[in-house]
């Protein structure tokens, strides 16, 4: 198998460890492989892949995008190092407002596959980073929404201090205050990929 997929604190977000293969001439491995990402529970096929800079202490987030055109998300490093944030804003779910973290970087090589219905965020801890992301839907930005990244009430222990923020990241709002149309029984029941 070249993935191995581990569920995390929040069962819903998934952990992905392609397989390396490396030899002298250096290394190979899957991104991407619908029969095994299905055999896995993460369907739907990818419409839009994204990649973006950012420079030592950056932080964005946190990031959603509301019904009808909500996002599942994989997201992985090329070059440097991130603290990657996943937070459940699904109104009605036994772990709304609970956030899981994992470093993800060029040298794990790990992915973290995140679907609709979580706001997602990052800080860079290298000297500075090289993000991809392959969305599930196209970019809507009338339906984009963010969540202010130090909201006392999910109390997320960002590895920095004084990070460097877009206004629009500065500005966020506060998870009770959001505009969010994501409910824990329609997004845990629909198949992953395919928003109602």
């Amino acid at each position: 198998m070249p993935f191995q997929f581990k569920k995390t604190r929040l069962p819903d977000i998934v952990l992905i460890e392609p397989k390396i293969f490396i030899d002298e001439r250096g290394f190979f491995s899957e991104l991407y492989k619908e029969s095994e990402f299905k055999a896995n529970g993460i369907n739907g096929a990818f419409l839009q892949v994204n990649r973006s800079m950012s420079k030592k202490n950056v932080l964005r987030g946190l990031h959603y995008q509301m019904d009808p055109k909500a996002q599942d998300k994989l997201v992985f490093v090329l070059k440097g190092e991130i603290f990657d944030v996943v937070v459940d804003i699904r109104k009605g779910s036994p772990s709304f407002g609970h956030w899981v973290a994992e470093r993800l970087s060029a040298e794990n090589r790990h992915m973290l596959f995140i679907p609709a219905g979580f706001a997602h965020g990052y800080c860079v801890l290298s000297d500075e980073a090289e993000f991809v992301y392959y969305c599930s839907r196209e970019y809507a930005p009338e339906l984009e929404r963010n969540i202010i990244w130090n909201d006392p009430v999910i109390n997320i222990d960002w590895p920095i201090k004084d990070p460097v923020l877009s206004p629009r990241d500065l500005n966020g709002k506060l998870l009770e205050l959001a505009d969010n149309n994501f409910f824990y029984k329609n997004c845990h029941s629909r198949e992953s990929g395919n928003p109602s």
